[in-house]
């Protein structure tokens, strides 16, 4: 019998809760980590569609990147449709789990899933935390290193696309300041007030989500071009959270079937004028 504190404490070894921001909530967020699991689905997001699929899926442990309880709920309304999405979880007995910017920073984490997605060599953290007492090596958020091989400004933009597989994106550049782009900075999710560490440790251009008005004129100031390819390229969590917890279903020998979910959270649609 695999229980979910079993899958939790050997996650825990590999990335520490301790590597998450102040501000953020990370680990357990409902449920009963004691419980038994026998089909665990691993998602970017938890929101009624993916909790709809679980429930479909029989599945009774839910591993996500993006906490489900991010702000603490200030009554039950049930006619609140995130409160109703908590009392579906508690009435199928699921446990929800989430490792958010701990896995951003993590050494072998989501900017490591980025930057193997981009081709990047050479890399280290771009934003510095401190050095991994086991190995030595420097952790941090966000990833720069090396492409392939150098390419124009439009043709780095339309390589993002191709590689995070999306259909638009946003480019921030300041034609006076084109450059070729070869040294690259990634960093998931809302990465725009990380930018001048990109400029500091002299990145072509900077990929990333969330930017906002403000910041894209100040990152156009600095020179830097910027691919903002939207926060869902962290789905890219998906499949590298189900190939770790397989991974060590094999050493442990556990007792559990891992799907990862088919339902993609996208909130948000291109339109483009006819």
């Amino acid at each position: 019998m695999t229980t979910g504190t079993d899958i939790i404490n050997r996650f825990e070894k590999f990335c520490d809760p301790d590597l998450a921001e102040s501000w953020d909530h990370v680990g357990l967020q409902i449920g009963d980590p004691d419980r038994p699991v026998k089909r665990l689905m691993t998602t970017l997001d938890v929101r009624p569609e993916t909790v709809d699929e679980a429930i479909e899926k029989d599945v009774d442990f839910i591993f996500a990147h993006h906490p489900v309880m991010f702000k603490p709920a200030r009554d039950l309304d049930l006619r609140n449709p995130q409160n109703a999405m908590y009392a579906k979880i508690l009435a199928h007995g699921i446990t929800v789990y989430a490792a958010h910017t701990n896995l951003d920073t993590v050494n072998g984490g989501m900017n490591d899933w980025l930057a193997n997605q981009l081709q990047l060599s050479n890399t280290v953290p771009l934003v510095d935390h401190d050095l991994d007492p086991k190995t030595g090596i420097p952790r941090g958020m966000g990833r720069i290193g090396q492409l392939p091989r150098a390419m124009t400004v439009d043709k780095f933009a339309q390589y993002c696309l191709q590689v995070f597989q999306i259909p638009g994106e946003r480019l921030i550049v300041d034609p006076a300041h084109h450059k070729t782009i070869r040294r690259v900075a990634v960093l998931g999710g809302s990465g725009g007030s990380f930018y001048q560490a990109a400029v500091d440790k002299k990145a072509d251009a900077y990929v990333t989500g969330d930017v906002s008005y403000h910041t894209a004129h100040d990152m156009k100031a600095a020179g830097l071009a910027v691919v903002d390819a939207g926060h869902h390229i962290e789905s890219v969590a998906i499949h590298g959270l189900s190939q770790l917890l397989n991974q060590w279903k094999q050493q442990h020998d556990w007792s559990v079937e891992i799907l990862e979910t088919a339902v993609n959270t996208e909130p948000f649609q291109f339109v483009t004028k006819k």
